[in-house]
């Protein structure tokens, strides 16, 4: 008998009897009520899975309590169920477009509602297939998933940004995922029906940038026996992502000045300028900031490509999603069938992964390849096994309740403008134990808290 596809239904209502029969026969439904379950706790299932979100049983000012949800579940696309007068409303519509694929109205009609759902889950396994076509970088198609903080708040600003037609900015070191998010915003924008053009900055040589952007007319120069349409021309109405744009040369960064001014480019050779409408999307691992004060970025080139910007968290900064991408990992080069138990898990989580999710993937890999049975140890992916203790009190919860003072005595002084007695306040503890946490975790005030003692420094 065959399986029935995941159906996640995400509501205000505890149980499965808001779920339209004509569904349960079809789908196996996965209720998740916002009211009663944690975030921190997320329901999990196999293989993909779409979603209904029912805004239909919602007052206006208990919207916001979807978005984190939506943003967080391990879901394909999103259909949402309103009420036809929620329609009228800017926050309802925002959700819709920031989320959802469909949207549905009240009164359910089964068999449209069906065909919707049909039409998202067969559109979500095609664009599964044609991701996994891509063998060398595997990584890319779940490396926006997870439930940590770090990687909603990358994904919902990718998402955010996406709906403009504004430059965007992707930074995040080597292995994070930033050709992921480049797709994902072109996924999410209004240019997702027409192509996305990726240019290897790091491998375009200097003397064929003009002739590979903007291509070149029949016999412009040696060797040109026919005319040939660069890489921005065939983007045109689409989305250009700039992949490293960060090791362009200065001469390749003043040869694409025009065009990111505006939208021109002139083929070698041509008699006249050409207008395009291209999204640019660049990734970087180095800050562009820090490229344009080391004399190796222009700076009018930057300021037109670094209107937003977001940055990718690395591996160590998202711990809570490692079991799950690490299955993601595993189901990526046929090894469904292994399993990863606890103490693994913990080895996973205490190395500390210079090369991201490139190297969680080659490690899985090779796990998959060494493994003599069908429990993956922490001896198959190359680490210490969780009994030697190469960093043994950072899981425990006094560690924990340490990192968390720290970053709270860093925000509190940051919003203070390190004004301890602020701070204090704002922590609702006394300018004593604030000292004291200081002294305990050997923390050091800046030297500008004395710069402005005129400007309300109550110490």
């Amino acid at each position: 008998m065959e399986q029935k596809r995941p159906l996640v239904w995400l509501s205000a209502d505890s149980g499965e009897n808001t779920v339209p029969s004509s569904l349960t026969s079809q789908w196996a439904i996965v209720p998740v009520d916002i009211n009663t379950q944690s975030l921190a706790i997320l329901p999990h299932w196999r293989g993909l899975a779409v979603g209904v979100c029912v805004v239909a049983d919602l007052e206006l000012a208990g919207l916001p309590l979807f978005a984190p949800w939506l943003e967080a579940l391990p879901v394909s696309s999103w259909l949402a169920l309103v009420r036809r007068d929620q329609l009228q409303h800017p926050a309802v519509r925002q959700l819709i477009r920031e989320f959802c694929q469909d949207y549905h109205t009240l009164p359910i009609a089964p068999y449209r509602l069906s065909d919707s759902l049909g039409h998202m889950w067969g559109m979500s396994k095609l664009t599964e297939a044609l991701a996994s076509s891509d063998h060398a970088s595997d990584y890319q198609q779940y490396a926006l998933e997870g439930p940590s903080s770090a990687i909603r708040m990358a994904r919902s600003l990718v998402r955010k940004f996406s709906i403009t037609n504004e430059p965007l900015l992707i930074y995040g070191a080597s292995g994070t995922g930033k050709e992921a998010a480049a797709r994902f915003a072109h996924e999410h924008s209004d240019r997702r029906t027409q192509v996305l053009v990726n240019v290897n900055c790091a491998a375009l040589p200097a003397s064929l940038t003009q002739s590979e952007l903007f291509g070149h007319e029949r016999g412009a120069f040696t060797h040109a026996l026919n005319k040939r349409m660069g890489r921005i021309a065939a983007a045109d109405g689409g989305t250009l992502v700039l992949t490293g744009a960060d090791e362009l040369s200065l001469e390749q960064q003043s040869a694409i000045l025009r065009f990111l001014q505006d939208g021109i480019i002139e083929p070698v050779g041509a008699s006249r300028p050409i207008k395009v409408n291209v999204r640019i999307i660049a990734t970087c691992s180095v800050p562009l900031e820090q490229r344009v004060e080391q004399g190796l970025f222009r700076s009018d080139v930057f300021y037109r490509l670094g209107n937003l910007s977001v940055t990718l968290p690395t591996l160590k900064e998202r711990l809570e999603d490692i079991p799950l991408l690490a299955r993601r990992a595993l189901d990526a080069c046929d090894g469904s069938h292994y399993q990863i138990g606890s103490d693994t898990l913990v080895a996973l989580a205490r190395h500390s992964w210079p090369g991201n999710l490139r190297e969680l993937q080659n490690r899985i890999r090779q796990a998959v390849l060494m493994t003599k049975s069908l429990h993956i140890t922490p001896e198959d992916l190359g680490l210490e096994p969780t009994g030697a203790p190469a960093q043994p009190d950072r899981f425990t919860l006094e560690a924990f309740r340490a990192r968390a003072e720290e970053q709270a005595i860093s925000t509190s002084l940051s919003l203070t403008h390190q004004n301890v007695s602020a701070a204090a306040r704002l922590l609702k503890i006394s300018r004593v134990s604030f000292y004291r946490l200081l002294e305990k975790h050997n923390l050091q005030l800046p030297s500008s808290i004395n710069l402005n003692p005129g400007r309300g420094q109550g110490d």
